[in-house]
């Protein structure tokens, strides 16, 4: 018993599980707002399922083929996926699993969701290797949790609305601009050793200016989501408390890299949060 519990705690910190809170609440903000409301506890269940698994999938794939960069990284050697905690077929075992899981979750939503649900795990899994030529693997990890809203609407109605899509470009700039901030913590050793990476090209204060262009794009497509969706008062607070969350996280960064965590673990874990939190109380 013990040692199914050990494992399970190594293969929660291996996929940094408490990080879901990114890309959970948009799925159901999209389906909140496809629905006009409640949208059934059979989608919920679905829906967390299928955001849970894809990011396991995604979370597996880039920790097998960081192996080599995580273990000469003083930053990620202590990683389940280096120190051997968690061997290489048992991280082989558990990307499969939740590959399949995806999958199957998808063929109960709808017709749609299954179709796409094979060309979705190539782009999640795609991150990992764009980083190794590309420094625009930053918006490629965007691109993978702006899927979530897509993922959300195309559950409930089936389809792929503009305003889903206006959301999941924000989506996309929000998470590129504070995976940005956090890839600061690496520029030097991703110089060392030839990883691609803004920081690592551009340097320190050139990121931070396109992190600040990255997130004033995502608040101009919630604007715009905002407004597609014929969404109320409620909906442009969420907005507003976005724009004001991602403003303090630039100063917490721009005063103190050390403070890098504290801005991408809390500031937009509270962000997401308020942000559906409002859009309940505006479909309500």
């Amino acid at each position: 018993m013990n040692s199914i519990k050990k494992l399970v705690t190594n293969f929660s910190e291996l996929v940094m599980f408490k990080h879901s809170i990114f890309s959970l609440p948009f799925i159901f903000i999209a389906m909140l707002v496809a629905a006009d409301g409640w949208f059934g506890w059979r989608l919920l269940f679905l829906g967390v399922l299928a955001a849970v698994t894809a990011r396991n999938f995604a979370m597996g794939v880039n920790r097998y083929f960081d192996r080599d960069i995580d273990i000469i990284n003083p930053r990620t050697k202590g990683r389940p996926s280096v120190d051997g905690r968690v061997s290489n077929a048992q991280m082989l075992g558990f990307i499969f699993i939740n590959a399949v899981l995806f999958v199957v979750v998808a063929y109960f939503v709808n017709t749609l969701a299954f179709e796409l649900a094979l060309p979705i795990l190539v782009v999640l899994g795609a991150y990992t290797l764009f980083k190794r030529f590309s420094a625009l693997a930053h918006l490629i990890l965007g691109v993978s949790l702006g899927l979530a809203p897509i993922a959300g609407v195309i559950a409930v109605s089936g389809e792929i609305t503009t305003w889903s899509l206006y959301l999941a470009i924000g989506v996309m700039f929000w998470v590129a601009g504070f995976d940005l901030l956090y890839s600061l913590q690496d520029i030097e050793f991703d110089k060392a050793n030839n990883l691609h990476s803004i920081p690592s090209k551009f340097g320190a204060k050139k990121t931070m200016w396109i992190a600040r262009v990255f997130h004033l794009l995502a608040v101009l497509f919630w604007i715009a989501f905002v407004k597609e969706a014929n969404l109320g008062l409620w909906a442009q607070m969420a907005v507003l408390f976005s724009a004001m969350m991602l403003t303090y996280e630039h100063c917490i960064v721009n005063k103190d890299f050390t403070k890098i965590d504290k801005a991408f673990f809390t500031v937009n874990g509270y962000l997401g949060f308020v942000f559906i939190l409002l859009i309940i109380v505006e479909v309500a």
